[in-house]
């Protein structure tokens, strides 16, 4: 897999890097890859630290299916990602 791209943005004290990357993977018995798709690459870091609060979190669609363009995986990732923070860290400072 490839990175396609990569935007980094601030959020409630956290700076979140998503990264895209193509995801065309092999199924078992099929010689040709499965149609193009992408996948969000999400790391999540305090902002006053340089190593990531996790480790690298993949995520596509539901069902575990690739996003269908860059923009969809971007705006995806994000969101999870905005989620998380609030999930774990936000109920925390309220």
């Amino acid at each position: 897999m490839e990175a396609v791209m990569t935007r980094s943005y601030d959020y409630e004290g956290f700076t979140l890097e998503i990264s895209v990357e193509s995801d065309f993977t092999h199924g078992a018995m099929r010689p040709v890859p499965r149609r193009i798709g992408y996948v969000a690459i999400v790391r999540i870091f305090q902002a006053s630290n340089t190593v990531a609060t996790f480790s690298p979190l993949r995520f596509g669609e539901a069902g575990g299916r690739p996003f269908t363009t860059e923009a969809d995986a971007l705006m995806g990732g994000y969101s999870a990602a905005c989620k998380l923070v609030d999930d774990l860290f936000c109920h925390e400072m309220h």
